[in-house]
């Protein structure tokens, strides 16, 4: 039995876009486009114990009760380069929440020191040779999409590389402290003195 596992939280860029993004990845020759949804990035790929887990799914669901839906909107490319070799599309409105997001998810049960001080993207190329980054920076230097984020997911690395969404988080949503009770009706004579 596993004692460990991999995990990641992200923000899922939404269809068509999502799929879009993925499979101009995948044509600019990075071998990870498939194994890993396209996302925003709120808790880094981090090891923990399994028994970390169900804790730290009651911190996520409230962290995400606190929140609320938010625009984003992606334009353009950027990169990383010389310091990582990334290619990314740019968040040119949601940034400001998703840095707060990301600090609140790291607050929790599961905290992680960061190797690179949080920029909040949308990866296209990563780890490829440059001229295919130099590429896909310059062939989606145009690209532009918006919709407005309603939550953050839990996200699992398997085995064999892939990411799976273990459980969505909606905004607003109530935290479960106690299970559901039924209502008992109090009789009419209860309720006199």
């Amino acid at each position: 039995m596993e004692t460990t596992t991999t995990i990641g939280v992200s923000i899922a860029v939404p269809e068509p876009y999502g799929r879009l993004l993925q499979d101009r990845r995948a044509g600019f020759g990075d071998p990870a486009a498939y194994a890993i949804p396209t996302h925003i990035t709120l808790l880094p790929p981090t090891d923990v114990g399994c028994a970390e887990l169900p804790a730290f799914r009651r911190h996520l669901a409230q962290v995400a009760a606190q929140g609320h839906p938010f625009p984003m909107r992606l334009r353009g490319t950027d990169t990383f380069r010389p310091l990582s070799p990334v290619v990314y599309v740019r968040l040119a409105e949601g940034a400001a929440v998703c840095a707060d997001l990301q600090e609140q998810v790291r607050s929790g049960p599961v905290a992680r020191e960061l190797q690179f001080p949080y920029h909040p993207h949308v990866t296209v190329a990563h780890g490829i040779p440059e001229a295919a980054m130099d590429r896909a920076q310059r062939e989606l230097a145009d690209f532009a999409a918006e919709w407005t984020t309603t939550g953050f997911a839990l996200y699992e690395q398997g085995g064999d590389g892939v990411w799976r969404k273990m459980r969505e988080y909606p905004f607003a949503a109530e935290v479960p402290t106690v299970p559901h009770q039924q209502a008992v009706p109090v009789p009419r004579e209860a309720t006199r003195l």
